[in-house]
């Protein structure tokens, strides 16, 4: 069969990519010019051989196959589409391509026009943005360990200060406002390192049934101390739901929609409520602030993009409802809003419903009355190291202090602790979990853990299988780690024989 009609011929030398015309059986009847610069075959050399002797030896036997599928539903589609294709030079070299297949139905039978484009540039420039990312990646591990620890180091120093300061109500309100500047720059911190992390591809859902109060109950913890500050009552609802999810990006979602409102509310209430709908959960955040004008609510989703507040400066850097946008797809849940200017906004965040026990009530009373516990402290900074020991020695703890493994099994030879507290990434190579692993193989049983990193170790403490481990973010406010380590302690009490 020959390619008729030379308008078309000439259409197709035209094309600025290297194009084959085959017929049913697999036998080339057109090649144009722009062949020969990807394949070294002249057109007159490729008319009349089989379509196969421009593919690499191995795809050969079963590429008829391909063809007689496609002939079966002949449309125009890419070739080969979610995979890597390849075509052979005459020198026998390979390279990625892309082809692009367009049946022609003509008086003789089918024809197949297959445009094929040179994809090495591309993959190249793949390879390069993956090698990018990876070193990006890298970078924002080491700088979110680096730039967390002073942090981390500053507000324990600042709950201890608190602590000692006593009935100084001048001194108090000064460490107040301080804690809210380092809870400023956390947030700040956090939302930065997030929106690089979660385009690099560094996060990835952990999801499990869990419990929708638990989830509310942090925010409720992280965000009353700034609700207070503007005046604002921040109401949380309480729930028997359970959700399919991960809870820390949950958390984090809704912590960016909580943060948000009361941004944007002067005076009035952030209400957190959840609805069961079916098969789904809605949690809701509503606040009586300023609302957002219907022409920006798709907006607000944008980076660095903030609602006019008229003559009112700004706060923060606009990136938490992007965070949020991100999240939303990495977990694959529904966020819907719905606002009136002046009169607030709502954010309606919806995922799938699971079934979960409710917890026994415990009795704890007696066991928080008990005096401290004792406290392995396992970090290589020494300025975090001394101030967590400060901080949990002020609280009635008995505290030691290691920055590696040996040091630490040094510590547990007339030291029992009831409860360590680890950095996860320490010098050396050597992580907190070998530390704990080396601990509990000395003393002869499992004692509780609670990383405490910088970085982005959860995948690594999940991979290693961590028992009786609770991973916290830094930089951690210090009475969430003090709340932390007082369960710990008191459920390995409970337990321990």
């Amino acid at each position: 069969m020959e390619l008729s009609g030379e308008l078309a011929r000439t259409l197709l030398d035209l094309a600025p990519d290297p194009t084959v015309v085959v017929d049913a059986e697999g036998t080339i009847v057109f090649a144009n010019a722009q062949v020969e610069h990807a394949f070294g075959y002249g057109p007159s050399e490729l008319v009349g051989a089989r379509v196969e002797s421009l593919l690499p030896e191995r795809f050969r036997e079963g590429h008829p196959g391909h063809r007689q599928r496609f002939a079966l539903h002949a449309k125009p589609r890419p070739m080969g589409a979610g995979g890597t294709l390849y075509g052979r030079h005459k020198t026998g070299n390979e390279f990625p391509v892309e082809i692009s297949l367009s049946p022609v139905v003509t008086a003789d039978g089918l024809l197949i026009v297959a445009a094929v484009r040179d994809a090495t540039l591309r993959r190249d420039k793949e390879d390069q943005l993956v090698a990018e990312n990876k070193q990006k990646s890298r970078f924002l591990a080491a700088a979110s360990h680096d730039l967390r620890q002073p942090l981390q180091t500053l507000n324990l120093l600042n709950r201890a200060a608190k602590r000692q300061t006593g009935e100084n109500a001048s001194m108090l309100g000064l460490l107040e406002r301080q804690q809210l500047a380092l809870d400023s720059m956390s947030a700040l911190l956090a939302s930065v390192l997030d929106i690089s992390k979660l385009d690099s591809g560094g996060v990835t859902p952990n999801p499990t049934a869990c419990r929708v109060a638990e989830i509310l109950e942090r925010l409720r913890s992280d965000f009353e101390p700034q609700a207070a500050e503007k005046g604002l009552e921040l109401v949380v609802e309480r729930s028997p739901e359970g959700v399919q999810t991960d809870p820390e990006l949950l958390r984090r979602l809704l912590g960016n929609l909580v943060s948000n409102a009361i941004r944007y509310t002067q005076r009035g209430e952030v209400r957190i409520s959840c609805a069961r709908r079916g098969d789904l959960i809605a949690i809701e955040v509503r606040d009586t602030g300023i609302g957002i004008p219907s022409e920006q609510v798709e907006r607000v989703f944008e980076e660095f993009y903030q609602v006019d507040r008229g003559t009112q400066r700004p706060e923060g850097l606009g990136l938490g409802l992007s965070i949020v946008r991100r999240l939303q797809q990495l977990l694959g849940c529904g966020v819907q809003v719905e606002s009136a200017v002046g009169r607030g906004t709502m954010f309606r965040v919806t995922i799938p419903r699971a079934e979960i026990s409710q917890p026994e009530p415990q009795d704890l009373t007696g066991a928080r009355a008990a005096a401290g516990g004792r406290v392995l402290i396992v970090d290589d900074e020494r300025p975090v190291a001394e101030a967590t020991s400060l901080l949990l020695g002020i609280e009635g703890f008995e505290v030691s202090v290691a920055s590696s493994e040996q040091e630490a099994l040094d510590c547990v030879r007339g030291f029992s602790p009831d409860v360590i507290v680890s950095d996860y990434h320490l010098r050396g190579g050597e992580t907190g979990a070998d530390v704990v692993a080396a601990v509990r193989n000395r003393l002869g049983w499992i004692v509780p853990v609670i990383f405490v990193t910088g970085d982005t170790a959860r995948s690594a403490i999940t991979n290693a299988r961590v028992e009786r481990a609770m991973l916290l973010n830094k930089p951690v406010r210090a009475d969430d780690l003090l709340d932390a380590v007082r369960d710990r302690v008191d459920l390995w009490r409970a337990a321990r024989p």
